[in-house]
């Protein structure tokens, strides 16, 4: 997929900037649970239309088919089905990581399944689920974002909306889910993932949302595969028919403000939401470094310039992202704070993500492991990593520290463009040597190597790497 296609890259644009001002939601369908291993909605109903003697392929309203069922045999059978189907731990999908990793405060979905959750509980976010009006009145403390389960959950299958009777009483039993998601709607920008022309869940998402609180200034979008001839078994009149069908569907979402980017494959999903992460971490500068001497620089030197350095970061309306190295991190924190304090209506202190590395170990896990795991969680938030120094003390006296070298192997395998201010020499001067090696282009390179150290002017100093780093996320 082309990811500059100039509908696909407006987006984009567009859907980053709101997530950065907290203005966006995501809404997660049965297509990305099937991506993970779960069963969509004709193959939860497949058993279900065999008892009744129906053809699952031939039938196009699986809530009626659900009705039927319970209609004739009761509610049991399908409450098995869903544990059946959902309680097995499968593994999370890249898509769910990505989901987990950017900011969200809210995640909607109509999926039962817990897999959200327990991504968001992988990556130390702790979610407030809400699958029950009652639960909407209540919030769980020290949560990091809401994910509303306007469906149910698995865990409670027969309070799962499924049947046709479900969905017409929604809007008596469920209320308070409309009237949340209406004002979401109204307030965020939301992008639907998962949702299929066939899926029952979007015309019962959408339909029943009440023209009153569409706003004619917020713009929503939704991915949707484009049909193939493959879809069709190389029919290309059925084809032709579907894909007028489909045009007709988009219009139909139009009406609710919502722009639809067709995809040719499944896969693209994925690269439009790593394109969405990439994007929103290009604006995250992780500072790398530790030191207990600074060369050529005295201690107060080197303090001014890292001060200088975080403060102008924040400035430039971007975030800091640091591990507190021994050293450095006090004067990354006070140079961003300062910032931030001069001008509290401008500057965030959402703009400064500190994660101080762990000291001792925690949950049976040992400390290299750990650090690992921090290592890969903070770098994992930016797009840039600027290294200054990297050095420690041992017995045999000071060395460059691998810990810095490990964040930049890090860096490199998560596409990170890492930024060595060599001057400062020890491990930063290694990495910046190292730099060709790890397929770095020679253009960033060429422009690093040009980075001058003047300690009469740090301003000018500085000022040339967020010249750098204005090339990068221009």
């Amino acid at each position: 997929m082309d990811i500059n296609k100039p509908e696909i890259n407006a987006f984009i644009n567009d859907y980053v900037k709101d997530l950065r001002n907290g203005h966006a939601s995501i809404f997660v369908g049965a297509g990305v649970s099937r991506g993970a291993g779960y069963v969509d909605w004709k193959g939860l109903l497949t058993e279900i239309a065999e008892s009744l003697s129906l053809d699952i392929h031939k039938e196009y309203d699986l809530l009626s088919v659900a009705q039927y069922h319970v209609n004739s045999n009761g509610r049991a059978r399908i409450n098995k089905k869903i544990l059946e189907e959902f309680i097995d731990e499968i593994e999370e999908t890249e898509n769910h990581r990505i989901i987990a990793r950017l900011p969200y405060n809210t995640i909607w979905t109509t999926n039962y399944d817990k897999l959200i959750e327990d991504t968001c509980n992988k990556f130390n976010k702790i979610p407030d689920v809400k699958h029950s009006v009652k639960q909407l009145f209540q919030n769980r403390p020290k949560s990091d974002l809401v994910l509303y389960k306007m469906h149910g959950d698995v865990s409670f299958p027969g309070e799962a909306i499924l049947t046709k009777e479900d969905y017409e009483g929604y809007y008596s039993t469920h209320e308070a889910f409309i009237t949340a998601l209406s004002g979401e709607l109204i307030s965020k920008t939301f992008l639907f993932i998962g949702f299929s022309f066939t899926d029952p869940n979007i015309d019962h998402v959408l339909s029943r949302l009440n023209f009153k609180y569409k706003t004619k200034d917020r713009e929503h979008y939704c991915l949707l595969k484009k049909y193939s001839l493959q879809d069709y078994g190389e029919n290309q009149a059925d084809l032709d028919y579907n894909l007028r069908k489909q045009q007709l569907f988009i219009s139909e979402l139009k009406r609710y403000g919502i722009t639809t980017i067709l995809i040719e494959d499944y896969s693209d999903i994925t690269q439009i939401l790593q394109e969405i992460e990439r994007r929103y971490n290009s604006h995250s500068v992780f500072i790398s470094g530790s030191a207990v001497e600074y060369g050529a620089f005295t201690p107060l030197e080197a303090q001014q310039f890292i001060h200088l350095l975080s403060k102008k970061l924040i400035e430039r309306n971007l975030n800091v992202v640091n591990g507190f190295g021994l050293g450095v991190g006090s004067a990354v924190i006070n140079g961003a704070l300062d910032a931030i304090y001069s001008n509290p209506k401008k500057y965030s202190e959402e703009q400064l993500i500190l994660k101080p590395f762990p000291q001792f170990k925690t949950g049976g896990k040992e400390l290299p492991q750990l650090r690992e795991e921090y290592r890969q969680q903070m770098i994992s938030r930016a797009g840039i990593i600027i290294f200054v120094f990297g050095n420690k003390d041992e017995e045999k006296g000071i060395v460059n520290a691998g810990g810095v070298k490990r964040e930049f192997l890090i860096a490199v395998e998560k596409g990170l463009v890492p930024i060595p201010i060599h001057y400062t020499g020890y491990m930063s001067e290694d990495i910046f040597n190292e730099l060709e090696k790890h397929g770095i282009s020679k253009q960033l390179i060429d422009d690093i190597s040009k980075l001058q150290l003047d300690k009469n002017d740090l301003d000018k100093s500085v000022n040339q790497i967020l010249k750098i780093i204005d090339k990068i996320i221009k």
